[in-house]
């Protein structure tokens, strides 16, 4: 089963490691982005001509942006860029749709920069200039906006790096020339080019690399939620003395009597708005800790390539010599087929590791839904993922035709929710997907969290009940085969 990159061209990992390209999943998105902050930190000079040139870009939509509004077809053009879904980063699972920058994004950025980022290109406290900037003054603006701009802006580089390794090492009947549209921007015409480059062909549509050394897997290195962490340490930067007592008190005034964590955040995002000039001294305190930036994404990079690359390529190998990929008869009995199995394959197989990282416990539900989805991607029957009927996403809904659909719902056993989630989300999932037919995969990390979940259970008299499978995923309760 062909799920990555290297596996489907037939390019070795080696290769692709040595080139420095990421092995991205064919099959389904990652949560990899591209971090500009990563291109104006880089040594490597074509980097930083990169960065260069997302900044020209930005200085030209500056400039436009000036005398006022703009013409709704050219904020469209210019801004509201469709993702670059060949690259199979984001949040999509099973397949890589993404939605792309929309009007919101295009709107808040034209204003930006047309009456906040008045001094874009010419900033006096930082070392540079920084798209992420957006993100620090307009909330909703995350990391999947910014790489989705940083990808449409280096898009040209990442054609010709994608077709330098097609041509050395993908065979011709697996490589097409396609006219890419919006390849590059044309200064002197104001517009978008087309621009034709030889690349990996995947089921009519191109496929796109990216090197790892520009990826990260959580927030950019320069981001909302990291500047409102630091707060306290940007007022002590500002070098104005009554500035600083300003900043000071306005944030005291804001805070009240209330010392707790999430009053704190609000009121230090409320000063930021107040006194903006903040905001370049969080950023230059990033610029000063640049290799921090680097580290931080090559470990994290790192991390989600031995999670959900490597250890799902062992994990397929491994189910392909049991009865995981077989098809049973109904959608219910291949929910449940492929939960046992799975629950099998953690338990008894060493798969636990593929729900661990270094040790340590996936901490969210989404991470158990990509490795699940992963895994199950070979099928005859219609999945889904997070299919919304009405009354919320469910996570997989698995169909045979219009009238055999059934369901599964992943919980972590730590899910302060479980217990109403099983006594009610569900049963509204399956009346909503008209199915009364549903499986409930619950993980456990500790010994109290399986405690709990069994109570759980007998509570709601489900102890007996085959639909529900619980897996135990703790890496310290798994003994060796000389020692069981």
């Amino acid at each position: 089963m062909d799920l990555y990159f290297s596996e489907y061209f037939g390019v070795p990992p080696s290769v692709l490691e040595e080139y420095g390209a990421f092995d991205i999943s064919v099959v389904s998105d990652l949560p990899l982005f591209i971090d500009p902050f990563l291109l104006f930190s880089s040594e490597d000079e074509k980097y930083q001509e990169l960065h260069q040139e997302i900044l020209r870009y930005l200085n030209f939509l500056r400039e436009e942006a000036a005398p006022g509004s703009l013409d709704p077809d050219l904020i469209t053009s210019w801004y509201a860029f469709p993702e670059v879904r060949q690259n199979w980063f984001g949040f999509t699972l099973f397949g890589n749709g993404g939605q792309g920058l929309g009007e919101d994004f295009a709107i808040a950025l034209h204003e930006a920069l047309g009456q906040i980022f008045t001094n874009f290109g010419s900033e006096k406290i930082t070392r540079g200039s920084h798209l992420e900037k957006l993100c620090l003054i307009k909330p909703g603006i995350g990391r999947d906006n910014i790489s989705d701009f940083t990808t449409n802006l280096i898009k040209g580089f990442l054609l010709g790096y994608t077709e330098e390794i097609a041509k050395a090492h993908i065979p011709e009947d697996k490589r097409e020339t396609f006219a890419v549209s919006r390849a590059v921007f044309d200064y002197e015409r104001k517009d978008w080019a087309t621009r034709s480059f030889e690349l990996p062909s995947l089921n009519g549509d191109f496929v796109l690399l990216i090197p790892s050394n520009l990826l990260t897997r959580d927030e950019t290195w320069i981001n909302h939620s990291d500047m409102l962490a630091k707060f306290y340490r940007l007022p002590e930067a500002v070098p104005n003395e009554q500035l600083r007592a300003r900043i000071n008190r306005y944030f005291k005034e804001q805070l009240g009597r209330s010392s707790r964590e999430k009053e704190r955040r609000e009121a230090a995002g409320k000063t930021i708005q107040k006194f903006p000039e903040l905001i370049d001294f969080y950023i230059r305190m990033q610029e000063d800790d640049s290799d921090g930036a680097q580290a931080a994404s090559t470990a994290k990079t790192e991390d989600l390539r031995n999670v959900l690359v490597e250890q799902i390529k062992a994990a397929v190998a491994a189910l392909e010599e049991t009865e995981f990929y077989e098809r049973p008869w109904r959608s219910y009995d291949e929910c449940l087929n492929r939960a046992q199995f799975f629950k099998s394959y953690i338990e008894d197989n060493d798969g636990y590791k593929l729900l661990n990282r270094a040790g340590q416990p996936f901490t969210t539900e989404a991470e158990l839904h990509l490795a699940f989805g992963l895994v199950w991607c070979r099928t005859e029957f219609d999945i889904n993922r997070e299919p919304n009927n009405g009354r919320g996403p469910v996570d997989f809904k698995a169909s045979f035709g219009a009238g055999d659909k059934s369901l599964i719902e992943f919980k972590l056993a730590s899910n302060s929710h479980l217990e109403r989630g099983l006594q009610k989300q569900v049963p509204i999932y399956e009346k909503a997907n008209r199915t009364d037919k549903s499986v409930k995969v619950i993980v456990y990390y500790t010994a109290k969290d399986e405690r709990r979940v069994r109570a759980i259970l007998k509570r709601l008299k489900l102890e007996e009940e085959e639909s529900i499978v619980l897996i135990d995923a703790r890496s310290d309760n798994k003994p060796s085969a000389s020692k069981a």
